[in-house]
């Protein structure tokens, strides 16, 4: 690839020769296709049972790009991805810098005129997405590796990769003002971290997810977001800000603490050059009562109703959840739905840490009451 940042260090010439050898050389591996000459194009099997379909690349967008929602620079390795299914199929993607809910709310407001194939993001928005009747059913290559609890039975929603939420903290900025690694959310209220914090707000998934987390560790429930609502409120009095762009300033020093997913601080400690590795921690934080605080969220991704480029949105659906395509989310640190069936790096947190920490919910109820969540905590937090 490339961009030498978008991958792993240690992996990066050997996953991105051995990603580009496989997908140039043996493409009907990558998509249970053939890859056939098909005189007009060129034919790939795509799909998984009763959705197995042949698709030609004749009805690839070639002027325009593909659009999918929140497929964006600078989020779990999605300019790898762009790029290795440009050079394998020929087909470019669009740059969706957005949030989940604002794809959401785009998708919402072109229904009778979809401007883009795919929906992905948070998985509950996608079923949200689903429940409003803009989704339509598609199981594609390896739909039967994705575990249960990951995807709909009816092939409209599919899960792809999942995170949980951390605190990533400059441990130098930490060093000089005598703290410690935080282990408890209780520990970002003191005026040191909270003076320079950047949060996101509720209305995209990784807000919601840091939400949650929040609330959980301070004992409230999807009933019950107060706990959350009152934190909130006392960490923008103590300074922290609520802003969707807080990396650059990060490495500037500018802010000491952001508050993401693991894989954010473990892709930005390892994979990037702008700030020493020494210089960035990752935490993954708890309750003061043993109450577990670091949520644990699924992404996915559905097919459209009306897709404009249904064919080729199948096709970059299949080689996401290729081995091939869930590389390249591990390579940022990004555990890929298929993860038992890989090699995990060495890098991330130790998994002790995560049995003490990270938690769920149950994905239906969180459905059901999510759009309310966000409204009550946004009000009630004013953001």
């Amino acid at each position: 690839m490339r961009d030498t940042k978008l991958t792993r260090r240690k992996l990066l010439a050997g996953s991105a020769t051995a990603v580009g050898a496989s997908a140039a050389g043996c493409i009907g591996d990558l998509t249970g296709g053939s890859g056939d000459d098909g005189g007009d194009g060129e034919e790939y099997d795509v799909g998984y049972g009763e959705f197995e379909t042949t698709v030609n690349s004749s009805t690839f967008p070639t002027e325009e790009k593909l659009y999918i929602y929140c497929v964006q620079s600078g989020w779990m390795n999605w300019p790898s991805v762009m790029e290795a299914f440009d050079e394998n199929y020929g087909v470019q993607l669009n740059d969706d810098d957005r949030s989940s809910g604002e794809a959401l709310q785009d998708a919402r407001s072109v229904a009778q005129n979809p401007t883009h194939s795919g929906f992905n993001g948070g998985y509950t928005y996608n079923i949200q997405a689903q429940k409003d009747g803009l989704t339509q059913a598609y199981k594609p290559a390896n739909w039967d590796k994705v575990p249960d609890d990951a995807k709909t039975e009816d092939g409209h929603v599919t899960g792809t990769r999942k995170v949980t939420t951390a605190l990533t903290y400059r441990k130098d900025i930490y060093e000089e003002r005598g703290l410690d690694e935080p282990e408890t959310w209780e520990d970002l209220l003191h005026p040191d971290i909270m003076q320079d914090l950047a949060l996101q707000t509720p209305q995209a998934a990784v807000g919601l997810a840091a939400a949650l987390s929040v609330n959980n560790a301070r004992g409230g429930s999807l009933d019950d977001v107060q706990p959350v609502i009152d934190y909130y409120n006392e960490i923008q009095e103590g300074g922290a800000e609520y802003t969707d762009n807080f990396l650059a300033q990060f490495t500037r020093g500018e802010y000491a603490s952001f508050v993401r997913y693991d894989y954010s601080g473990l892709d930005l400690k390892y994979n990037n050059d702008d700030v020493p590795e020494e210089n960035v921690g990752v935490a993954l934080l708890g309750g003061e009562n043993g109450n577990k605080g670091a949520f644990n969220a699924l992404y996915g991704y559905a097919l459209l109703a009306d897709a404009p480029n249904p064919e080729a949105a199948k096709l970059f659906m299949d080689y996401v959840l290729s081995i091939e395509g869930q590389q390249h989310f591990l390579d940022a640190y990004a555990r890929p739905i298929r993860a038992s069936e890989m090699d995990m790096p060495d890098e991330f947190p130790d998994q002790s840490r995560y049995d003490e920490t990270e938690f769920t919910v149950d994905q239906q109820e969180l459905i059901d009451k999510q759009e309310d969540i966000i409204q009550e905590i946004t009000r009630g937090a004013g953001l």
